[in-house]
């Protein structure tokens, strides 16, 4: 089926939200109905804050699927991020471990059942659904794509400032690894400053500290400027679905140090594109960012070298075309 009507309710605030809106941006016929995230702890009343009349197929996330299914319209359900995962209990709160424990992992396992195809945006998101749920459905993987000619480098060096800028970008979140930002910050070269977002949805902010500095919340739109001005990416995260803002920065041509679990290793090859660090190991963020800051010409090389992989790998074309076609033979295939 040509240009099917795709309908897509999302909660806004979240990298899930943004991919889903480049969908709408480069898809014919597809819409976003974006709902506050604050009314799945009302989920019954989904469908009546984010219609889906009309619609020949739905796509949303695995978590709150199950609302927007109607028996006669296909189901199409992307895993963007494994909230249910048992490794993350030990950085959720209390009523957080409860919901993932009960509710969540319920309707996530009902919307999946309905499911007619289950994508994830990571091979490691794809194997952690299929193993913790025990998933007979196979999951596609196709990876999230960033818009090269919105996501590029910087025109001019910007490697022989004095003050080295690295870049956090996200909510401030446990989970984010938000909570070791000071502790890096306190090893880090008197020459180097940590600049954060404060991401869509929260507004508070981290201890006051000479050298860490928020830059509030920074629009999508605004994103490209905000990476250019930086020199190093910085993302000590428990968990990436993805890694969104990952992705964002290297197209934009800046070395990474991020942590070495779940997605990330499918987007950052150590040593070449910058580095894999423990979960949590302070001490080795802040020694690969000295490391970084005190060589600008490799800085150069591995901001080169992820502009190539995101060009090769998760550009947006790339994206589109494929849930293009995923969505037509998904009709194909319904139909039949």
């Amino acid at each position: 089926m040509s240009n099917p009507r795709v309908i897509s309710p999302m909660g806004w605030g979240s990298g899930a939200y943004v991919i889903h809106k480049e969908l709408e941006s480069y898809i014919p016929n597809y819409r976003v109905k974006a709902y506050n995230p604050y009314w799945t702890m009302f989920p019954f009343a989904l469908q009546k804050v984010a219609p889906i009349k009309g619609a020949d197929l739905i796509h949303t996330t695995s978590d709150y699927g199950i609302f927007f299914h109607v028996g006669n319209i296909p189901l199409v359900l992307t895993i963007h991020g494994y909230t249910l995962d048992p490794w993350i209990r030990s950085y959720s709160t209390w009523a957080q471990k409860i919901h993932c424990a009960t509710d969540l992992r319920l309707f996530t396992m009902m919307s999946l059942k309905k499911a007619a195809v289950v994508t994830a945006v990571s091979h490691y998101i794809a194997r952690l659904a299929q193993e913790d749920l025990r998933m007979v459905l196979p999951i596609k993987v196709i990876y999230n794509g960033v818009d090269t000619k919105m996501f590029s480098p910087a025109r001019y060096s910007m490697t022989h400032q004095n003050e080295v800028k690295v870049f956090f970008s996200g909510n401030l979140k446990v989970r984010k690894g938000s909570h070791w930002l000071p502790g890096i910050a306190n090893k880090l070269n008197k020459n180097i400053r940590i600049f954060y977002t404060q991401g869509l949805r929260a507004q508070n902010i981290l201890p006051l500290s000479p050298n860490i500095e928020s830059i509030g919340s920074v629009s999508f739109e605004q994103m490209p400027d905000r990476y250019r001005q930086m020199d190093i990416l910085l993302m000590p995260t428990v968990r990436e679905g993805f890694g969104l803002s990952v992705a964002e920065a290297m197209a934009c041509g800046l070395p990474v140090v991020v942590s070495d679990c779940s997605s990330l290793p499918e987007l950052i090859d150590h040593g070449k594109g910058g580095y894999l660090c423990p979960v949590g190991n302070v001490d080795m963020f802040a020694e690969k960012i000295n490391f970084l800051a005190e060589n600008p010409d490799l800085r150069k090389q591995m901001g080169e070298y992820n502009r190539a992989k995101v060009e090769m790998m998760f550009s947006l074309d790339q994206m589109i075309e494929n849930y293009k076609k995923l969505f037509e033979e998904t009709l194909d295939t319904w139909k039949k």
